[in-house]
């Protein structure tokens, strides 16, 4: 299994990564803060925030499917900081 961000900013890149993926074997998820969906289902990934870039998890990581993916792939990574956890001191 491995994990990469994609960027899809516009209809036609989701029209365009959804037809690239569904043609390979494998499940694809797709995951936006808490949400996480079928990268397969065009409708649900136009629930998303298409304006950031989305966590991508690929089940079978084979050079096929790198290829494909590859136009999608975002160079950087995002990290995300958790602030619930930061305290304060006077």
């Amino acid at each position: 299994m491995r994990s990469v961000y994609v960027s899809l900013p516009t209809v036609k890149a989701v029209q365009s990564f959804v037809s690239q993926i569904s043609k390979l074997e494998g499940d694809f998820d797709l995951i936006d803060g808490r949400y996480i969906l079928d990268a397969k289902s065009i409708m649900g990934i136009l629930t998303l925030n298409l304006r950031k870039p989305l966590k991508l998890t690929i089940e079978k990581d084979t050079e096929e499917t790198m290829q494909i993916i590859q136009q999608f792939v975002c160079d950087t990574e995002i990290v995300s900081v958790d602030t619930t956890s930061v305290m304060s001191v006077v």
